[in-house]
């Protein structure tokens, strides 16, 4: 069984490995597929690399989104790190102010903590997710309020 670090280890270095692609405009990972469920507004797509389970417990997926597109406020009972890997996007936890992100930032979110993420309203956005599994599955809340996304252009 892998240790932490290791799986640190090799996310990390995912990242570098998809930043150095997507300079030379080569994507490693497709984009996958677009998502059709009901928490989030606008055009995501998702590419599952690992589904979380009782060897490798992260969640690891690749997220895209179309300008404007953005998560429902949501949990993660284990936490969450985003790795972003394309474009200008937005990160908020309840309660505190928003985060503009940038293409080489790392967020990481605490268990149990309720945020959002999404992309800017002039481009898209694009990141890895590292998700542990141990602890549930994301917890789906109510929309963003688009009077405060608006607030941002």
């Amino acid at each position: 069984m892998r240790t932490k670090f290791q799986i640190i280890a090799l996310v990390v270095g995912m990242a570098f490995s998809l930043q150095s692609q997507a300079q030379t405009g080569d994507a490693i990972f497709p984009k996958g597929e677009l998502s059709t469920v009901k928490n989030h507004t606008g055009n995501i797509w998702l590419k599952e690399l690992n589904v979380g389970g009782s060897t490798f417990d992260p969640s690891i997926a690749v997220a895209t989104y179309d300008a404007g597109a953005k998560l429902d406020w949501h949990i993660h009972p284990g936490g969450q790190v985003l790795l972003i890997t394309e474009g200008t996007g937005y990160y908020q936890e309840r309660g505190k102010p928003i985060q503009v992100v940038h293409k080489g930032d790392v967020i990481k979110c605490l268990p149990g903590v309720e945020h959002w993420h999404g992309a800017s309203p002039k481009g898209g956005f694009a990141y890895v997710a590292v998700t542990p599994t141990q602890k549930g599955t994301t917890i789906w809340l109510e929309p963003v309020s688009d009077k405060d996304y608006n607030s941002l252009k």
